[in-house]
């Protein structure tokens, strides 16, 4: 995806990092990670979403560069990580929660860091609460957006049926590619050919994965994300990673990130939630907020999923200027209008 000009007066201006690398996290696996803005400045670490959807270096434009040491790295098997989940020699098998959750205590303690403030957003939210609740005393703050916590029904509504209530047209695309005697379960129909070696069998099926949630991410059609995300390569890699996690239910128990909420109340947050995201419906951030109601939950009454989206743009910079120069006490949980 470009810089997004469109988000030129919401977010800070494009920046370059001022030091790359990888880190050796075992099983073969390197992960990529950078850093940009003020060496001297709070650390903050992006979790990005998918799982498998790498980072972009507009997601750096979030972040005060004068106030942040901003960190983001590619999660294994995607982005510029290595090996590449599209390559043969991609071994997902050393690819879950719990890996990903001991990568990002790695990358701090490599980087010199004490504490850090998380800031994810879909799967990153995932990610940014399995670490939280696992390593509570080295994150400052959190900032999370389009919670997603793995649970049956949230995969169900998104992989299994229940959005197609809203995206009949793109519904029909998603699952073409499978056989009528197999659509009563997506994912693992999905799993098989994503797990297919041979190329003709394996791409068709990532372009649709990709392209399914690509078109129902944002409020209004964004042909561009459509196009970024349905490159055979990444979405190959995006697929076989996401559904991989989708299938082991992310390594979690059923309601496992909620019901541990009690493991972060005393971390100061903010939760970004578009009104009419239909990926990762409101329910899930509401019942977040409810097991932990001192963090702050902003609704964007015109806004669905994706944090290209303005509304949801804006609200996740304020939330990281609140936080530029250290934590603060959150305000005192008011319940949002569950209308619109």
């Amino acid at each position: 995806m470009s810089d997004l000009a469109h988000l030129d007066g919401i977010l800070y201006p494009p920046i370059a990092p001022y030091e790359t690398g990888e880190l050796l996290v075992g099983e073969g696996n390197r992960v990529y990670w950078e850093q940009s803005g003020n060496p001297d400045g709070k650390p903050v670490v992006f979790l990005h979403g998918g799982p498998g959807g790498g980072t972009s270096p507009w997601q750096r434009r979030f972040f005060d560069p004068e106030a942040y040491r901003i960190i983001l790295f590619d999660q294994r098997g995607c982005g510029r990580s290595t090996p590449h989940a599209s390559s043969p020699d991609s071994d997902l098998r050393h690819n879950t929660t719990w890996h990903l959750v001991a990568d990002v205590d790695q990358l701090r303690r490599t980087l010199g860091i004490d504490r850090w403030m998380v800031f994810g957003g879909s799967w990153g939210s995932t990610l940014a609460l399995a670490y939280a609740e696992a390593y509570p005393a080295t994150v400052s703050e959190l900032v999370l957006r389009g919670i997603f916590t793995l649970r049956t029904h949230e995969l169900e509504w998104f992989y299994e049926g229940g959005a197609a209530s809203l995206f009949p047209d793109l519904w029909e695309e998603f699952i073409a590619p499978i056989p009528v005697l197999e659509r009563a379960q997506l994912i693992e129909a999905y799993h098989r050919r994503l797990s297919d070696p041979d190329p003709a069998v394996h791409v068709p099926a990532a372009l649709a994965w990709a392209k399914w949630e690509a078109s129902t991410v944002t409020l209004l059609p964004d042909p561009a994300l459509v196009a970024a995300m349905t490159g055979p390569e990444d979405a190959t890699a995006f697929a076989r990673i996401e559904n991989h996690y989708f299938l082991n239910r992310g390594w979690l128990r059923e309601g496992q990130l909620i019901a541990d909420a009690g493991a972060i109340r005393h971390i100061p947050g903010v939760i970004v939630q578009g009104r009419y995201d239909a990926c990762t419906p409101i329910m899930t951030a509401w019942d977040l907020h409810r097991a932990w109601p001192e963090a702050e939950l902003v609704v964007v009454p015109d806004a669905g999923h994706s944090a290209s989206e303005p509304g949801i743009a804006a609200a996740l910079r304020a939330a990281t200027d609140r936080f530029a120069k250290g934590s603060d006490t959150p305000p005192p949980f008011a319940e949002p209008a569950l209308s619109a």
